[in-house]
């Protein structure tokens, strides 16, 4: 423990010299220092990639070497954070490889982030023929607007349908779950519409083209109709027709016609305490939601896929500006947490605390209340942290209060019993976003990250995540 913290702070002795850092929560973003940041050469910090404090992993690794071994069971992994995880590109890249490793047990927590106006996983996709009101974490509770595990209300009271299909064939389903708040019963599902036929009679209609030579009266005489029908028909002022053009023929006799409409059937939704289930025994890439006919409104806090595989399910659920604050002032959110039976709760928060300049002691608090809440409502959980990424503020000004939160995320991983992964060293630290953007890592923002950065970020998590699961192999006996 004392080597690992020596390291620690040699570490963090190297971003701080820099640029003589105090604590930057009581500095003015303008005073920052910035004359390294535009120096391309300077040393990139990087750690040795594990997670520290992995001990307090024992729980959940000692679960996955079971299913692993037995292949029997799931075993659910939740990732909760902001923008980072939202469009789930880092989180896809370690679900894929999890799932390659370890087994797939499905695609885990969904919702519809469409009907929500925002952006989320491409591995599902939602339609829905009628408006929806959102409502994301970041803003003040409403009245009337649960905010529950999606991180985002959503609410309608039109009737509706709600075409979900899953994109990626590895992620088709057998189980589809619905979470509500109060867990209510508020929707059907389909998997199928039956086709219904309808008979009517109809005028028949009857079209003429007309020829070289033809008049009106040598049409109407031909179909026994007079001039006067054919003109009214036609909405003709005078007698002039041209050769090639069509003319309608009024008539008085009736042909059948067929209508043919969609009607979807609902399937019968088991419930536990949790949320409404339908199973399927076959495989399923599409299914319908439908409002159930004795409710008013409707508010869906999302879906759960899973097959009847045994494996790795890796949820992950984000909300654009979302603070630790943000998920603590919606108890729903925890509450709700259960549904997913988390055996890893891994928390990625931090960047926009420090956008606000929240100090480090503050942000701690946070984040340990929102350790609490999660414990309170799962308390076999095991839980991971990962510290911020290296950003800049205003596109230029190092943020040295992410290397803060980093430093203080490892400092009390022992206290608050959890594991660390310093993403910030390993992204290359306080002065690495120059570097991060030339490798086109980063987005214009210099607060993002790239499609391609946030899948090497994936991609180091996952050989941090093995590395420690394959530590804790050798020495289990």
């Amino acid at each position: 423990m004392h080597n690992r913290l020596a390291f620690i702070l040699l570490c963090l002795m190297g971003w701080f010299t820099a640029s003589a850092q105090v604590d930057s929560t009581n500095v003015d973003i303008d005073s920052l220092a910035v004359d390294a940041v535009s120096v391309t050469d300077t040393i990139e910090v990087t750690g040795p990639n594990i997670i520290t404090n992995a001990a307090s992993l024992k729980v959940f690794f000692e679960k996955l070497y079971t299913v692993e071994n037995l292949k029997k069971g799931k075993i659910n992994i939740v990732h909760i954070g902001d923008s980072h995880i939202q469009a789930d590109l880092m989180t896809n890249i370690i679900r894929k490889a999890l799932q390659a490793r370890y087994a797939n047990g499905g695609a885990g927590f969904s919702f519809p982030h469409q009907l929500a106006k925002t952006n989320g996983s491409y591995l599902t996709r939602y339609k829905s023929n009628a408006s929806w009101r959102s409502r994301r974490n970041i803003f003040p509770t409403e009245a009337g607007m649960d905010v529950g595990l999606s991180g985002i209300g959503l609410e309608t009271r039109e009737n509706f349908v709600v075409e979900l299909n899953v994109k990626d064939s590895a992620y088709d389903f057998n189980t589809i779950k619905v979470i509500t708040p109060g867990n209510a019963s508020q929707f059907d599902v389909a998997t199928s519409s039956k086709i219904i036929v309808l008979e009517s009679t109809v005028p028949k209609k009857i079209t003429h083209k007309i020829k070289n030579g033809e008049v009106l009266g040598s049409i109407a005489d031909k179909y026994n109709i007079s001039i006067t029908q054919l003109k009214q028909a036609n909405g003709l002022k005078n007698d002039r027709i041209r050769a090639g053009k069509t003319l309608k023929i009024p008539t008085s006799e009736l042909q059948k016609r067929e209508v043919k409409r969609s009607e979807f059937i609902p399937l019968t939704l088991e419930s536990d305490a949790l949320t409404h289930y339908y199973h399927s025994t076959n495989a399923l890439d599409k299914i319908y939601l439908l409002p159930n006919k004795e409710q008013k409104e409707y508010n869906l806090s999302g879906l759960v896929l899973e097959n009847d595989a045994p494996g790795v399910i890796y949820h992950s659920i984000g909300v654009n500006g979302a603070k630790a604050s943000d998920y603590n002032k919606y108890p729903l959110f925890f509450n709700q947490l259960p549904a997913l039976n988390p055996d890893l709760v891994i928390i990625s928060l931090g960047t926009n605390e420090t956008f606000d300049k929240m100090g480090a002691d503050a942000f701690m608090d946070q984040l340990s209340t929102f350790i609490t809440n999660v414990r309170a409502k799962n308390p076999n959980v095991c839980v991971l942290v990962m510290s911020p990424p290296p950003s800049l503020f205003k596109r230029k000004y190092p943020n040295t209060i992410a290397a803060s939160y980093s430093k203080n995320i490892q400092l009390q991983e022992e206290a608050l019993k959890y594991a660390t992964w310093d993403l910030f060293s390993e992204m290359g630290g306080l002065y690495s976003v120059p570097r991060n953007a030339a490798r086109g890592l980063m987005s214009t923002d210099r607060v993002h990250y790239s499609k391609d950065g946030y899948e090497k970020q994936g991609r180091l998590f996952t050989e941090a995540f093995i590395k420690a699961y394959d530590n804790f192999k050798t020495n289990r006996d």
